[in-house]
């Protein structure tokens, strides 16, 4: 089915005549348009306009699709306007992306202090700057840099995380922390193969990181879980057994509380720069502050 955003694209690159006079029409990013637009023309196999320097000039069957969908966008239109509880002034709006572990932990907090419109989207690291470079997202946190020539996009490290080992409460981690004082690291990993482990599908890469910069080898075995994100690790650890590899800042609080234990930090660091990715076209600057400050105060 044809994405209802991309007739709204089209109609107002149709009526403004510019990618440019659109985007703003639609509070929305130029890349953002033109991919809407790409979509479209894909969608339904027509070009739909002819690109000038200048303007966007409709194709015949570009006349065509106007004419046919006009009247029920305006009537879409109508119905939202009344429906919809509005203010005199749209709100700008943000799109970002992160893991949905740093969404819960830093940002969901703030939302209500807020005073713009914010769309947050989760996802793979790779997928969300792709979305970025396409103009859908305006900002992405992340620890993954990936520089494209000629991108609208820069990073700016803002903090560290850790991966560090962490252990259910219940978990007995005698032996492992005698291994650690002595530097035993043969026997650790011995007995670090002996326990249960936890991991998550988008932090395997990490997990395959701290194991060879701390025993010079991939490791040899499958977490026995592999959960859909972190917070569902920590959780299933509370009052329970087992081991996991997390960045430090997304359960400083739980092992704060006693609910899990922290095991080993690693005899080398394995640390990751996080970034905010963003957009240098983008509009709402002002915006774009409110959330950098609130991620640079809570992640120092």
């Amino acid at each position: 089915m044809v994405n209802l955003e991309w007739y709204r694209t089209f109609k107002e690159i149709y009526e403004n005549g510019t990618l440019t006079k659109a985007s703003v029409a639609l509070y929305a990013s130029q890349p953002g348009v033109s991919v809407h637009l790409n979509a479209l023309e894909a969608y339904v196999g027509k070009k739909l306009f002819e690109r000038t320097s200048r303007k966007m000039i409709p194709t015949e069957d570009g006349k065509f699709l106007y004419e046919y969908i006009i009247e029920s966008l305006t009537k879409l239109e109508v119905a939202e306007q009344h429906f919809k509880k509005t203010t005199q002034e749209k709100n700008p709006s943000l799109n970002i992306g992160m893991c949905s572990e740093m969404f819960q932990l830093i940002l969901e907090p703030e939302i209500k202090k807020l005073n713009f419109d914010l769309v947050a989207r989760f996802g793979a690291h790779t997928d969300l700057i792709k979305d970025l470079n396409n103009g859908i997202l305006d900002l992405v946190i992340t620890p993954k840099k990936q520089v494209e020539k000629k991108s609208l996009v820069e990073y700016i490290p803002f903090s560290k995380e850790r991966i560090v080992l962490i252990a259910g409460s219940k978990t007995d981690t005698s032996v492992i922390t005698s291994h650690i004082n002595s530097k035993n690291f043969k026997n650790l990993e011995e007995e670090l193969l002996k326990n249960l482990w936890y991991s998550s599908s988008n932090e395997m890469e990490h997990f395959r990181r701290f194991w060879f910069e701390n025993f010079n080898k991939k490791p040899s075995f499958k977490p026995n879980y592999i959960l859909p994100n972190i917070t569902s690790i920590i959780r299933c650890l509370k009052n329970g057994i087992g081991l996991a590899l997390v960045p430090d800042f997304l359960c400083e609080e739980q092992i704060l509380k006693k609910e899990i234990k922290l095991v080993w930090k690693g005899k080398i660091k394995t640390e990751n720069t996080l970034y905010f990715a963003l957009r240098t076209d983008l509009k709402y600057k002002k915006e774009l502050d409110v959330i950098r400050k609130i991620f640079t105060s809570k992640l120092k």
